[in-house]
């Protein structure tokens, strides 16, 4: 048992404060202390890439979580550039952005339907999915192609589409980040971006998803680190009163489980530390903490001891723990219903991909081609997760380059006789690749030019292929459209 019980009392109030907690760990099994905190009360998990190797070994661990408690188990299973299930290969599915070029309610209900089953075969229960927010900076550094567009009535109606679909499959949906991050030029993992918005434009626009995936039934709402001044002053909305028990609870009328960010995000830790951002993001509102991977177990025990020592010194209601361990048991309750999982695979997010990717310009026939990929470097949402051309190659030769070592002349010396295929992810990002981009086309303007991300920066007649994404199902449908790959079968 933990040092902190001592006696009923005190063991009902460790059981309340850790039952707020999603905790994370290393390794690909559960680690002993997170099983012993599960029986102490521990709320549940948050698993990531590196948690997971195939779907028999999650199988396999979160059998033997539920063996030492009732966890929630939660990951970031958004399809596109971000995936858990699939890290070390890269998504089957496309994500938000390619889902809104679409444009089809129906299909974006079906591709997070496949995921849900996906997850509810593996035992995941609660996916931080589907992304809200309304991506109105092009040079947003953390959302770009998690949303599914600029336009708030887009994005609305493809967030309820993802939620029914998620949530038909026994999958409890998280809409984040709340109350919007589509505005924002900082990343909330190294510092708290700006929203500067004022209240009637946030309604207008960032809210307006939020408040449909409320009308639709949401289980849960994740906050955003975003500091909104019209509405939050000086704190980030994780910690803010008035955008998590005004706004949402009050206004919107939302009272399903509101879960934070990341508390290991700088945006949180710098100015008050894991045990200060916890209590504060109760006190604030919130029902579910997710720690994320940083926090080791004697901090995970600290977090614990910090928010029994709020209540016992009155910073924190325990009526506050009490009502989250309330929405958590309803949560539970739901998860507990009897619902039918699809078995086997399909193929709707390849289905989906070929149906987003466009054209821009004629698409010749390729002659020994040769592909170059311009590195981009992964993002700490996303991750290092695999993406580009590579597993789809039957025909060509590919080379990775670095855009600040770049050797264009060598490059194009290269390609002397042949098509040239260039590849990039969120030009428009980052100056080098488009330095190298330019270049190779001064030369060779006849190249094609294909945009595994935002398709913002545009070179002037080239023929140019953008994807709305670089998951893997993207990169297969781009390379059959440049007729690199032989197609597969398309869903019935």
């Amino acid at each position: 048992m933990s040092e902190f019980i001592t006696g009923p009392s005190e063991q009902g109030l460790y059981r309340l404060a850790a039952g707020t907690l999603l905790v994370a760990f290393q390794g690909t099994t559960a680690p002993d202390w997170v099983l012993r905190e599960l029986d102490n009360g521990l709320g549940g998990v948050t698993l990531f890439g590196f948690n997971v190797a195939d779907p028999d070994q999650l199988s396999a661990l979160t059998s033997r979580l539920r063996a030492a408690g009732d966890p929630v188990v939660s990951l970031d299973e958004e399809g596109g550039d971000v995936t858990r299930l699939a890290y070390h290969v890269g998504s089957p599915y496309p994500g938000n952005a390619a889902l809104g070029a679409v444009d089809d309610v129906e299909l974006t209900r079906s591709v997070y339907r496949s995921i849900g089953d996906d997850l509810a075969r593996c035992g995941v229960n609660l996916d931080m999915a589907p992304d809200a927010d309304v991506n109105t900076a092009d040079d947003n550094p953390v959302i770009g192609t998690r949303a599914f567009g600029s336009d708030a009535a887009l994005v609305a109606r493809h967030t309820v589409a993802a939620v029914h679909g998620l949530q038909s499959a026994g999958v409890a949906a998280c809409v984040k980040h709340f109350p919007g991050h589509g505005a924002t030029r900082q990343d909330s993992h190294l510092e708290v971006p700006l929203v500067d918005a004022s209240l009637e434009l946030l309604h207008e626009r960032e809210l307006v998803p939020f408040r449909a995936a409320i009308e639709a039934g949401t289980k849960s709402i994740m906050t955003a680190h975003v500091r909104v001044p019209a509405l939050t002053g000086d704190l980030p909305a994780t910690l803010s009163p008035a955008a998590l028990t005004g706004l949402l609870r009050g206004e919107l009328g939302y009272d399903g489980v509101v879960v934070s960010d990341a508390l290991d995000m700088k945006a949180i830790t710098d100015a008050y530390g894991l045990a200060g951002g916890a209590v504060l993001s109760l006190a604030a509102g919130t029902d579910l903490l997710c720690l994320g991977p940083l926090p080791t177990e004697d901090d995970v025990r600290r977090i614990i001891a910090g928010i029994v020592a709020a209540v016992r010194d009155g910073r924190l209601p325990v009526s506050r723990l009490e009502e989250a361990a309330e929405r958590v048991a309803r949560l539970r309750t739901w998860f507990g219903e009897p619902r039918q999982v699809a078995a086997g695979e399909n193929v709707i997010g390849l289905t989906a991909a070929r149906r987003a990717v466009s054209l821009t310009g004629s698409a010749s026939p390729l002659v020994d081609p040769l592909v170059v990929e311009v590195d981009t470097p992964p993002t700490i949402a996303v991750g290092d997760v695999p993406w580009g051309f590579a597993p789809w190659l039957s025909r060509a030769e590919i080379v990775r380059v670095k855009p600040e070592s770049a050797d264009v002349s060598g490059l194009l010396a290269r390609a002397e006789g042949r098509s040239l295929v260039v590849v990039v992810k969120d030009a428009h990002r980052y100056e080098a690749s488009r330095t190298v981009v330019s270049a190779l086309l001064a030369t060779r303007p006849d190249a094609t030019v294909v945009e595994m991300g935002l398709p913002i920066w545009r070179p002037a007649g080239t023929t140019y292929l953008a994807t709305y994404g670089a998951a893997r199902a993207n990169a297969q449908a781009a390379a059959e459209l440049l007729n690199l790959r032989a197609p597969e079968p398309s869903a019935p």
